[in-house]
């Protein structure tokens, strides 16, 4: 063996020891690099337009994370603290205690802490209650949970910052992509551009879907309350919406899972009151049928979520993410469905032919991005590059 072939070995293993490295360290952090791919890919396209007016990419990067990601993430943790306060006021020690042996020691902490800062001011704890919190068992486990919130927000940070470094260097990131696997017509350029095509795809309409059910529920359950007779109301209105929102992005099952208990707790409020209430929860019943399952599966869903993959896929892969990978399973089993169906599409057939690969695919073609759309974004993508190196390209 030569010099430059021992030196080309020698380079070869110094990659694979990094490749190793990146691959362990993304196993540890798995779950923020799938909630930030899925906020860069819900909201491109609306970075994509912001930064045609804006002509800065910084600027649409910093716009489009302040404006949309940040918000959903506020109201996601908004929801999820208001759905805590309510158990822990609303259902007795045995039901709270089943519940925290599966999402944490919720009990340890005291009532005092989830009250408002109006009633914490109005009616602060004793000194006997301070002395006890903090000197007790219960501070340690307390603090256990805090450091639980504090890693939720840091998820969160970790993953909006990643969201905003590709929506800022994707560009940047797919020329240099595309030289280092030897170009645009290559199979791996077209795999990779599949794939993205698709992801985009699913999670921006997931955004759009879960924000117009969201919508559309809090209106609901506001409207609710505001036509109900005394001694019925829909308690969480805000966090209740938001829920069935995410719930909607189940096809066939969609707000079923939050509706249909609203709509029992009225009815059970109803038969308290002597059950004068009970034909305006069938009226409520099937109000909620029309809005939050008719509409969502007949008008919102097909035009907005997925429409380059069969919903029955996305049925799965929403349901055995989370169950194979845990609550990141929900944005990784839609990635991992996405790139295996490309690979069979676009690699597989000539891998079990023994034929050289060519980029352009012609099996399974209903199943992921249409070839036609990728020579297309290709072709753009040609041109931008050539404005690039030309100058002519907005500058930051």
């Amino acid at each position: 063996m030569n010099a430059l072939s021992r030196n080309r070995l020698g380079w070869w293993g110094y990659v694979a020891a990094l490749a190793v490295l990146a691959a362990l360290i993304g196993h540890r952090f798995i779950d923020l690099l799938a909630l930030g791919l899925f906020g860069y890919y819900a909201t491109r396209p609306i970075a994509d337009r912001v930064g045609n007016v804006v002509e800065s990419d910084r600027l649409a990067a910093t716009v489009t994370v302040l404006t949309v990601l940040v918000p959903v993430f506020l109201v996601a943790i908004y929801a999820g603290l208001q759905i805590l306060r309510q158990v822990r006021r609303r259902f007795d020690d045995g039901v709270v205690s089943l519940l925290t042996a599966r999402f944490g020691d919720l009990d340890v902490v005291p009532g005092w802490l989830f009250s408002s800062l109006e009633r914490f001011l109005a009616n602060p704890p004793s000194l006997a209650q301070l002395t006890q919190f903090l000197s007790g068992p219960r501070l340690e486990r307390a603090l256990g949970l805090l450091g639980t919130a504090f890693d939720t927000l840091l998820l969160l940070a970790l993953a909006t910052t990643l969201a905003y470094a590709l929506l800022r260097y994707d560009d940047v990131l797919a020329r240099v992509f595309a030289a280092l696997v030897g170009g645009r017509e290559t199979t791996a350029y077209t795999y990779t551009l599949a794939v993205d095509d698709d992801l985009e795809s699913i999670f921006y309409g997931n955004l759009l879907f879960v924000l117009a059910m969201s919508v559309v529920a809090t209106a609901a359950y506001a409207g609710t309350n505001a036509l109900a007779p005394p001694g019925l109301h829909v308690p969480l209105v805000l966090p209740l919406g938001f829920l069935t929102g995410l719930a909607s992005l189940l096809p066939i099952v969609v707000g079923k899972v939050i509706y249909l208990p609203v709509v029992a707790y009225l009815g059970l409020s109803a038969m308290g009151t002597g059950g004068r209430g009970l034909p305006f929860v069938a009226a409520v019943l099937v109000a909620y049928f029309l809005l939050l399952d008719i509409l969502p599966q007949t008008f919102l869903q097909p035009y907005v979520t997925g429409h380059h993959l069969d919903p029955l896929i996305l049925l799965f892969a929403y349901i055995l993410g989370p169950i194979f990978f845990g609550w990141y399973g929900f944005f990784l089993m839609p990635i991992v469905f996405v790139l295996g169906i490309e690979a069979v599409r676009i690699v597989l057939p000539e891998l079990l032919h023994g034929e050289s690969i060519d980029p352009t695919a012609d099996v399974a073609a209903q199943l992921g991005a249409p070839a036609e759309d990728l020579h297309e974004e290709t072709t753009d993508g040609e041109a931008e590059a050539a404005n690039d190196d030309d100058g002519s390209a907005p500058q930051d």
